[in-house]
């Protein structure tokens, strides 16, 4: 759009002075205030010359929009042409359809074709009536559902119940192989699930117990029981038994586990009844060895398979006396704490090598150093029927503590002055403590076996005094041994050969 222009100029083009509305010359100067005229622009040249022509479409190249040809439409019948066929006539409607009334079924009506008239569908059916509220009812109202297509099982009889257990099969975690049976241990590997035996901690006035998985062995096979009673003239009574299973026996852990148990319930039921220290032991060794035979009388083990056996080993500290019983390999020590006493290992291994240094044929370091040190000749289970517990009594001098352990420990600490010098100087007033330390000294040094250590602090405390007419004063019952448990910690696999 062009503005358009005015005749007077805003200034004077002489003096510069803005003129007045409708002056003609300017005020000061007397210049004329009439704008000039402004000649016309040349023509611009025609970039296109007349006698230019433009070229049509190349020949190989098609006209995209051709032109219309002359003569009728296709649907204008020509003359002299047959004459189309009829439409078929339209679909009868449904049977109860009702046509729609009216005269708007063409094309133009929604939903109408020009072939096809438009129909109503019949109303609904009325829905079923509800009887009113305090009226009759048979229950509360159902919704209909209709069957499933046949064929296909009806979802609504599908078994949502949880399947039984040990119907799913488990794989191992430690293979990734091989199937964990009932007992939890794979069929390929040989490894345990995690149970609450890997580690377990158990104290009780004047005796505690640790237990450990160790680091190369995939369950914990040994077994351990701490209990603590007393006498009825008031004196008190710690007990201490150990069992470790012989790995190369089926279920050694069950075996180790009822023979502990067993021992220590015979030891608890005999000895306030005034049965001496030995003959308890005694027979706490025989019951706990028939135990032990039960489990394959119960379970045969297949034809090559040894039956259930374990080693064991226990301590019974009444008043100032002292009696161990053992069975095998397992061992019981004694350690003074006043620092001028001489440790010494109250027990003899029933063991190959044990038996080459009584016989005189090797020395005990040249026995020990050979490949059959370790191989028991005595042990509880159906495999060794004439069991010969072997028992004694001692009475120390001065106070200290009885370690009770088996091979896990004394692996590492075989002589009397080595073990002496890795117990805790606190095991006799903290005995757990000291059988933390123990364990976790093992755990350091290696770790190949399971590890349990149980230690017994002497002299107990004081006999109860004396009631007013001669009879001893009434005694509370001891406390039950109070279990303690630390979390089951991962313990690393052996690297594969």
């Amino acid at each position: 759009m062009t503005m358009p222009q005015l005749d007077q100029v805003s200034v004077c083009p002489g003096c510069g002075e803005p003129p007045a509305v409708a002056d003609r010359r300017c005020g000061v100067c007397g210049a004329e205030l009439r704008r000039m005229p402004v000649a016309p622009a040349p023509p611009v040249a025609n970039p296109y010359p007349p006698n230019r022509t433009v070229e049509p479409y190349p020949p190989s190249r098609a006209d995209p929009y051709p032109a219309p040809v002359a003569g009728p439409a296709p649907w204008q019948a020509s003359p002299g042409a047959a004459t189309p066929p009829t439409p078929p006539a339209p679909p009868a409607p449904p049977a109860g359809a009702v046509p729609r009334t009216g005269t708007d079924t063409g094309a133009g009506s929604p939903g109408a074709t020009p072939t096809e008239p438009d129909f109503t569908l019949q109303p609904p059916a009325p829905a079923t009536p509800i009887p009113p509220a305090g009226g009759p009812s048979s229950g509360p109202p159902t919704i209909p559902t209709a069957p499933p297509p046949a064929g296909l099982p009806d979802p609504r009889l599908r078994d949502t119940s949880l399947p039984e257990p040990g119907s799913v099969p488990v794989h191992c975690t430690g293979c990734g192989r091989g199937i964990l049976d009932a007992r939890g241990r794979c069929d390929d590997c040989g490894w345990s699930r995690p149970t609450d035996r890997d580690h377990v901690e158990r104290a009780v006035c004047g005796v505690a117990g640790v237990s450990d998985q160790g680091l190369r062995h995939h369950r914990n096979e040994d077994a351990f029981r701490v209990s603590a009673t007393a006498l009825a003239n008031g004196t008190p009574v710690a007990i201490a038994v150990v069992c470790d299973g012989v790995s190369s026996s089926s279920r050694p852990h069950e075996a180790s586990a009822v023979a502990a148990g067993v021992a220590d319930e015979v030891l608890l039921s005999a000895l306030p009844q005034g049965v001496p220290g030995r003959e308890a032991m005694h027979q706490a060794l025989l019951s706990a060895s028939r135990a032990v035979n039960e489990l394959a009388e119960r379970d045969p083990e297949p034809i090559g398979r040894n039956a259930p056996a374990c080693t064991i080993v226990g301590a019974v500290s009444v008043g100032g006396d002292l009696t161990v019983g053992w069975v095998g390999d397992s061992r019981a020590y004694w350690v003074p704490m006043d620092g001028a006493g001489r440790p010494s290992r109250l027990t003899e291994d029933d063991s190959w090598a044990a038996q080459m240094v009584r016989a005189g044929l090797l020395g005990e370091e040249e026995a020990m150093a050979d490949r059959r040190a370790h191989a028991i000749t005595a042990w509880l289970g159906a495999d060794n029927p004439r069991v010969e517990p072997h028992t004694a009594t001692f009475a120390p001098d001065r106070p200290g503590v009885v370690v009770v352990c088996t091979d896990g420990l004394w692996n590492y600490a075989d002589a009397a002055d080595r073990m002496a010098a890795v117990v805790p100087p606190q095991s006799r007033t903290a005995p757990l403590t000291g059988a933390r330390q123990l364990v976790r000294y093992a755990l350091d040094s290696g770790g190949h076996d399971n590890v349990t250590v149980a230690v017994i602090p002497l002299p107990l405390e004081a006999p109860a005094p004396t009631a007013p007419g001669g009879t001893a004063a009434a005694r509370p019952e001891p406390p039950r041994p109070t279990v303690e448990r630390t979390p089951t910690r991962a313990v690393p696999r052996p690297p594969s050969a």
